[in-house]
C-alpha cells in the first residue's frame, strides 16, 4: 500500500523543480531545521495525545531531501512492506501527527526533535542521527580559501532564525569575524532565490558568496559550468571550532511505539542501518529510488549530491555526544531553537 501512496506523491514532487536553476525539487524544509514557531500549534494537541501504543506496522514519515535519502533503500526493499512510509513536503506537516500519535517515527531536522521532546513532555526520543552537515559556502571565483577570507564579503543564505543562521554566526565568531560588523549576511526565504542571486550578481557588488544546503549546491555548481565553486564545507569548519560533528537530521520515535514491541523497532533500525550503507555504496541505485519516491527531483542530481549529503547512521554514545554539543550551541544562541531547554538523558534511545 505504501508504494502506491509514494508513487502518487512522487509524481507531484517531480513537477516541482528549481525555478531559477531548473534542477532540485527537494524541499528546503528537508535541508534546513525549522523554527520553534512551527510546533507552537501542537501545544494543545500534546496535552490530549493518545496514550495507546501503535498497533500493527510502524508508521514512519520522511521529508523530501537529504534526511530521507538514507531511508529509501529500506522503503523499496522487501522489509519495507512491514512498515507504513509516508512522504511530506515540510516538517510542520509532521509535527501534529507525531504529537497526536498518528505517526510513530519520523526523519526530521535535529532541532525539531529537541523541541518535540519538550512539547510532548518526553514522549518522543531520538533513535539515530541520519544526516550530518549539508551546508556549504559557494562563490563565484576563487577568493575564499578559508573562513577568514569571508571578512568583508556579502553572504547570501536562507534560514534566518534557524540553524543555518546559528551555524554561520558561530563559525564566523569562532574564527575572529564579527557577524554583525565584518560581513554582510543577507537572508532570503528560499534556496532557489539564493541560487538565482548567485548566478546573476550585481556588477558593483562586493565579493559575493552564498551558503546553501545540498542538493542545491550540486545543482548550482553543475549548471554554472565551472564559474561557481564550493569554497567551504561547513561540516568541516564546524568540527574545527566546536569539536564535534554538525548535525542536520535525526530519526525520532514515540516511546510508546518502541515499548509496544522493542524487538520490532530494533529490527527496523537494523534495516535502516543497512539502507544507509547501501545509500553510500550504491549511488546510482539509491539515486534512482530518490527520484522514484520524489525525495529528489532527478536521479542524476541525486547521484551527484549523495556523496556530499553526509548520510550516516549514528547511535549510542556517539550520537548523544554530537547532539548534546550541537544543542548547546543552539541553546546559547537562542533557547527557543531547542524548545526552551536542553533535552534530558531520556531523550536518547539506548536500545
Amino acid at each position: 500500500m505504501f508504494k502506491k501512496i509514494l508513487s502518487v506523491l512522487a509524481a507531484a514532487a517531480l513537477c516541482a523543480s528549481m525555478a531559477a536553476c531548473g534542477a532540485s525539487g527537494a524541499s528546503s524544509a528537508a535541508s534546513e531545521p525549522v523554527p520553534s514557531s512551527s510546533v507552537a500549534q501542537a501545544d494543545s494537541t500534546a496535552e490530549t495525545a493518545t496514550e495507546e501504543a501503535s498497533s500493527g506496522a510502524l508508521r514512519v514519515a520522511g521529508l523530501k531531501g537529504p534526511t530521507t535519502m538514507g531511508l529509501v533503500n529500506l522503503m523499496a526493499g522487501e522489509q519495507g512492506e512491514n512498515y507504513e512510509f509516508t512522504m511530506y513536503g515540510a516538517a510542520d506537516e509532521i509535527v501534529p501527527l507525531l504529537v497526536k500519535g498518528e505517526l510513530d517515527a519520523a526523519a526530521v531536522p535535529a532541532n525539531l526533535a529537541a523541541t518535540l521532546y519538550q512539547k510532548t513532555s518526553g514522549a518522543v526520543e531520538v533513535a539515530c542521527i541520519n544526516t550530518l552537515g549539508v551546508l556549504y559556502v559557494v562563490e563565484l571565483g576563487n577568493n575564499i580559501q578559508s573562513v577568514e577570507d569571508l571578512k568583508g564579503a556579502t553572504i547570501l543564505s536562507t534560514g534566518k532564525g534557524t540553524t543555518p543562521e546559528y551555524v554561520l554566526r558561530y563559525v564566523l565568531a569562532q574564527n575572529g569575524i564579527d557577524p554583525d560588523r565584518d560581513v554582510t549576511i543577507e537572508y532570503l526565504s528560499e534556496a532557489t532565490e539564493v541560487a538565482a542571486r548567485l548566478t546573476t550578481p550585481s556588477t558593483n557588488s562586493q565579493t559575493l558568496v552564498a551558503m546553501l544546503p545540498q542538493p542545491f549546491v550540486t545543482s548550482v555548481v553543475a549548471q554554472s559550468e565551472g564559474s561557481i565553486r564550493v569554497a567551504l564545507d561547513m561540516n568541516e569548519e564546524w568540527q574545527k571550532v566546536a569539536g564535534s560533528k554538525l548535525v542536520t537530521g535525526v530519526l525520532v520515535v514515540r516511546k510508546d511505539a518502541v515499548e509496544a514491541d522493542p524487538e520490532a523497532f530494533a529490527g527496523f533500525l537494523n534495516g535502516y542501518e543497512a539502507s544507509v550503507e547501501t545509500a553510500n555504496t550504491d549511488l546510482a541505485g539509491t539515486a534512482a529510488l530518490c527520484e522514484a519516491y520524489g525525495i529528489v527531483a532527478k536521479a542524476a542530481l541525486a547521484e551527484k549530491a549523495l556523496p556530499a549529503c553526509n548520510i550516516v547512521f549514528e547511535t549510542g554514545d556517539e550520537m548523544k555526544a554530537d547532539l548534546q554539543n550541537y544543542f548547546q550551541v543552539l541553546y546559547d544562541a537562542d533557547p527557543a531553537s531547542v524548545g526552551g531547554q536542553l533535552p534530558g538523558d531520556d531523550f536518547y534511545y539506548a536500545g
